[in-house]
């Protein structure tokens, strides 16, 4: 019998886990005592109301306090796990893998450099994985005709940069990156053809840039955010209609949509999880891809292979059934060497989420993940009870609720986006649909404005892989 390949290993750390252990065995006895010890020698007091007591009883509760922080924190430390993924293991065929539709964020284009956002589509666009899997939407909560700009010009250049990266095996596929020292490595021992067309394309990015940065600052093109304005969608390349153009798989591109949800002075828009509940219920309909790949659009895919890594995970039969989530830490190349403000968050990525990952897995980070859909609605092997009540839990949208029981994609790859599922896709991203609906009531209310993904799988009882990889998976901006 032919022995499977694993896809994924998960270790625990050794001897240092077994020493921690330790330790934590032996300073728990030395907070027993010390609680014996103060509670024991508040009674010898004359008075329990007198100020040498008083001060006793502030400093033991005082301790205690402490004793408790750091008792509670033993559970993230008590059984860390550490992975690694095999993607050279997975054996199913390019065109059996399933379907991702990436998510990029985004809100104001004054705040977020609308160039950056545009890399970060690029990058997403420029993934190995198979094109005709790939869905990038974009969701613009400013509703600035500025950014739609962008996005048609990213277009543009798009279809000479995935040529490029896919002809001689870029790495750094995030077109500012690449044109960067983050780039050197691929920019190396390359033959003369590779030169004049890296120089080609070099002049290209810079011209989309340019045209980009001009349009803001000329004024030509609305470069303020909208907030009151009606939902507007935009399917800016069809990959059914790419396909028709040209059999080249060099120069096959993804399905790219834009969207804006509609926002009005008096309702409330509950920021990013709003926006998210919105893309959430358009990419039903447009290709409700089975797994979601959510991102800030200030953090760009560095590693062209992290869908593959993330399916690792998703597709290992062990583990498939129960999993939610692969969560991917948030890494930044643009830190300070001094770094005294801990940028990286050293503790969280390093040490709390691998030792949370030996529980259940860590807490969302807001960006970098990899999501399966149907943890939003179900759990695993419990019955799925919003399809027996499906208007009730999701709206009256026809479309949006067929997607609901497809498990493979409801929108075929080889069928055209037409204007009706564009206009239905409007009716989705408007504020009334929501009302009356469990959107309303549980996703988005209970979520303080962040994400509505939390929430659900915290409830659903699912498990959350976290993956650290050698390599930074995404490559984030922090403040500086």
């Amino acid at each position: 019998m032919k022995k499977t390949m694993e896809l994924n290993k998960s270790t625990v750390p050794q001897p240092i886990t077994t020493i921690y252990r330790l330790h934590m065995f032996i300073h728990s006895i030395i907070m027993v005592a010390l609680v014996y010890y103060r509670v024991s020698n508040l009674f010898k007091f004359e008075s329990i109301l007198s100020l040498q007591a008083l001060a006793w009883v502030l400093i033991t509760f005082g301790e205690f306090s402490f004793i408790l922080k750091w008792f509670f924190g033993q559970g993230t430390r008590w059984r860390p796990v550490e992975r690694d993924v095999f993607p050279e293991n997975i054996t199913c065929k390019d065109s059996d893998l399933p379907p991702i539709d990436v998510m990029v964020f985004t809100a104001n284009p004054k705040k977020e450099p609308i160039v950056d956002v545009m890399n970060t589509v690029i990058s997403a666009m420029a993934l190995d994985y198979p094109t005709d899997k790939l869905a990038v939407y974009l969701a613009d909560d400013g509703g600035c005709p500025l950014s739609l700009y962008a996005m048609e010009e990213a277009c543009v250049f798009a279809k000479l940069w995935l040529p490029f990266c896919r002809k001689y095996g870029i790495k750094t596929r995030c077109p500012k990156a690449f044109f960067s020292p983050l780039g050197d490595d691929d920019r190396v021992l390359k033959n003369d053809d590779f030169d004049a067309e890296m120089k080609e394309t070099k002049l290209k990015y810079e011209e989309f840039q340019q045209n980009v940065e001009r349009a803001g600052e000329s004024g030509k093109i609305n470069g303020n955010v909208v907030p009151d304005r009606a939902s507007f969608i935009k399917v800016i390349n069809d990959r059914k209609t790419e396909s028709e153009k040209s059999a080249d798989d060099l120069t096959k591109m993804p399905l790219l949509v834009y969207v804006s949800r509609e926002r009005r002075f008096n309702r409330l828009h509950h920021f990013k999880g709003g926006s998210a509940n919105a893309l959430l219920r358009v990419s039903g309909i447009m290709s409700n891809a089975p797994y979601i790949l959510v991102l800030d659009c200030d953090f760009f895919c560095h590693d062209p292979i992290s869908a593959r890594k993330a399916m690792c995970f998703h597709l290992d039969p062990k583990l498939s059934s129960d999993l939610a989530y692969v969560q991917f830490p948030q890494v930044f190349y643009n830190v300070s060497k001094s770094d005294i403000y801990d940028v990286k968050i050293r503790q969280a990525y390093k040490t709390i989420w691998h030792g949370m990952d030996g529980i259940q897995g860590p807490v969302l980070s807001g960006t970098g993940y990899f999501l399966k859909r149907k943890a939003l609605f179900t759990s695993p092997g419990v019955k799925e009870e919003y399809l027996s009540s499906p208007e009730k839990h999701f709206g009256r949208s026809k479309k949006f609720l067929a997607s609901l029981e497809e498990k493979n994609g409801y929108v075929k790859a080889e069928k055209v986006i037409s204007e009706d599922i564009v206009e239905e896709a409007k009716t989705l991203a408007t504020c009334a649909y929501e009302d009356g609906t469990h959107w309303d009531r549980l996703f988005i209310r209970l979520s303080f404005g962040e994400h509505f993904y939390w929430l659900s799988i915290t409830l659903q009882r699912v498990d959350i892989d976290l993956f650290v990889s050698r390599q930074a998976i995404f490559l984030g901006l922090c403040p500086s």
